[in-house]
């Protein structure tokens, strides 16, 4: 909960500090019997322990504190009534007035007591709702696809999820335990004071509610936009400042702090701006709020004080009428923070059960079995079968491009930037489905087996290998955890990783920093091809794979990987022409389109073709370096 009433009254709490410009588009309000409606389904299946009996013992704790409170001053009133009673001895009078006011006294306890023991007993439900909707949200966000996580920002990803779940919490302590049973405190106490009394004081009661929650509502109203824009700013900043975290070392390379620093001052002062408005309307809603409770207060004492006159009442009923409204608007203080604070609550669960309510692009076929090992023992065969792709982003893409990639064999793809051959990575990994034709893996559609076989099956070694920020072991390991010490050093000794990991002071536990920033670029990569080993899958992909590497470890390593290459169809994406001049097909690409295809001796014969040419480029390079500046 992002604040708390102080004396009653609500407060903006600061917001977390910001960087770079809020957005200015809003979030509209949900539909809030059907955001209540998601809301006891969250609650039923939290699978909290003793569900059904928690909330049984939470309503009737809060349903009983409430009673005791309303009856706490009419116990009180019949201390005082029986104080001013003539009675026969003083003693008698000072212990029946001791009797009652123990009395008021314990009832007032059990009163405040009871919502206390309702929350303890609440507690594990509220938990149990919250952690099953975070944990579910997070689980549906890693199975969305891939153009689900390309236009969205972590950060902001991250804060939404954060933001809904504890947002499920806070509703469930406010509605649950608060406003509902103000609502029945306000019924009883009515009832109470028509029926022991006079329907009037009910009436002023009745009426002094309706005029403060109207008011308190249409202020409330006015004053949301203003936490709207900053928690608009917010995750628009949490996004932000993921990013340049995530980039911390481009925004050094570039000398950008002073740019950030200078976002972070122009988010600031649009935070203030709001702020200052939000503080201005806080304090008229408070001056407003205390208007009508004292209003009403004083219209009560005074009939109250007539009815005394005119016998009907006693100094004690006086007391206890008073209490009681006394008692009713406790609960009231807190109504423009509750109503604001369920209104931005309702808004971050819906934006969060929005995530979970996306369907995924890529996904399993219903009843779909897994993938069977390969029926050949050198591999898989990968099958393009006049397969289609275009991004929205792009005017043109993969256009009717068909090749077979046999087992055992390795087909290289080469061509200029743009070329298609990243999305060809991306289909055959099933990271995206095909517009149009299809991809087959030992002759079944990637789309009729399940991705979790699939990705078993075919592993990737990406140019620029993302590592988590946990030690060399664990991210060796990711591909398969349950591995034991030999396999991961064997595939650690693969990537020629070994020596250098030995040489380290913590060894395998050293750990690796955020996305990997404490190794070089070429350690980064040998760690994804000693993951990607471990994963001993039955085709290999790799993408630029030892585009970072030194020439030296570079030919090391492109022994191991020919090594590695046995007993797997292998998918290689080259721009150095040279590493890949052993491949079993070279497939040229451009514009989307395989323009040339062959053995490189094949390509490099052929006058004036693309292959031949890029060639010629290359090698010109090495043989006629350009000289030193003098």
């Amino acid at each position: 909960m992002r604040g708390v009433e102080r004396g009653g009254r609500s407060r903006d709490p600061d917001t977390k500090a910001m960087i770079g410009k809020p957005p200015t588009d809003k979030v509209e309000d949900p539909n809030t019997l059907a955001a209540l409606t998601d809301l006891v389904r969250l609650v039923g299946r939290s699978e909290a322990p003793q569900l059904r009996l928690r909330l049984f013992l939470s309503i009737l704790l809060t349903l009983g504190g409430k009673a005791l409170g309303v009856l706490a001053p009419l116990v009180l009133g019949a201390a005082v009534n029986h104080l001013a009673r003539d009675q026969p001895t003083e003693v008698a009078i000072g212990l029946g007035f001791a009797g009652f006011a123990v009395g008021w006294a314990l009832v007032r306890f059990l009163s405040s007591a009871a919502p206390q023991i309702s929350d303890v007993v609440f507690a594990p439900v509220r938990a149990a709702a919250q952690r099953r909707t975070a944990a579910e949200t997070f689980a549906h966000a890693l199975n969305l696809s891939l153009d689900f996580h390309q236009t969205k920002r972590s950060g902001s990803l991250s804060r939404t999820v954060d933001r809904g779940s504890r947002a499920v919490d806070f509703l469930l302590r406010i509605l649950a335990f608060n406003l509902i049973p103000t609502v029945l405190e306000l019924i009883m106490a009515a009832a109470v004071l028509g029926g022991k009394y006079d329907w009037r004081f009910a009436a002023v009661a009745v009426v002094v509610v309706v005029i403060y929650t109207g008011l308190t509502f249409a202020i409330s109203n006015w004053r949301i936009e203003h936490r709207r824009t900053m928690n608009a700013a917010d995750t628009e900043a949490a996004g932000l400042a993921v990013d340049a975290l995530l980039n911390y070392e481009t925004v050094k390379s570039f000398g950008a702090e002073t740019r950030a620093a200078a976002d972070y001052d122009r988010a600031l002062g649009v935070y203030n701006q709001a702020s200052l408005k939000a503080n201005t309307s806080l304090a008229l809603l408070n001056g407003v709020q205390g208007l009508i409770m004292n209003v009403g207060l004083g219209i009560m004492a005074v009939m109250a004080g007539f009815e005394a006159a005119a016998g009907r009442m006693g100094p004690g009923d006086v007391t206890a009428a008073v209490l009681i409204m006394i008692s009713l608007y406790a609960p009231l203080n807190i109504l423009g923070f509750a109503y604001r604070e369920i209104r931005q609550s309702l808004i971050d669960m819906e934006e969060m059960l929005k995530i979970t309510r996306q369907s995924p692009q890529v996904a399993d076929a219903p009843g779909a079995p897994d993938l069977p090992p390969p029926r050949d023992a050198r591999g898989a065969s990968v099958v393009f079968e006049q397969v289609s792709f275009q991004h929205d982003a792009r005017a043109n893409g993969l256009e009717d491009v068909s090749f077979v990639a046999a087992p055992g064999t390795t087909t290289a793809l080469v061509g200029p930037s743009g070329a298609g051959k990243s999305t060809m990575v991306k289909l055959a990994l099933r990271l995206l489905d095909p517009q149009g034709g299809r991809v087959l893996i030992d002759g079944q559609d990637m789309r009729d087996v399940t991705q979790a076989s699939l990705r078993r099956a075919v592993s990737l070694v990406p140019q620029d290998v993302a590592l988590f920020n946990d030690t060399i072991r664990t991210n060796i390991a990711f591909a398969r955890p349950e591995a034991d010490d030999a396999a991961i050093w064997a595939a650690a000794e693969a990537a020629e990783l070994a020596a250098f990991i030995r040489a380290l002071p913590d060894g395998m536990q050293t750990r690796v920093g955020e996305r990997g920033l404490k190794l070089s670029g070429g350690e980064r990569q040998r760690v994804g091809i000693a993951r990607a080993l471990l994963a001993d899958p039955c085709v290999l992909i790799l993408d630029e794979a030892t585009s970072a590497l030194d020439s030296r470890t570079e030919a090391a390593i492109q022994k191991t990987l020919r090594r590695a290459q046995a007993g797997r169809t292998t998918l290689v994406v080259a721009h150095r022409l040279s590493t890949i001049a052993d491949a079993d097909q070279i497939l040229v690409l451009k514009a989307g389109r395989i323009v040339e295809r062959g053995a490189h001796h094949e390509l490099v014969a052929r006058v004036g073709g693309e292959y031949a040419s890029l060639w010629k480029k290359q090698t010109r390079g090495a043989r006629n370096p350009v000289p030193a500046a003098e």
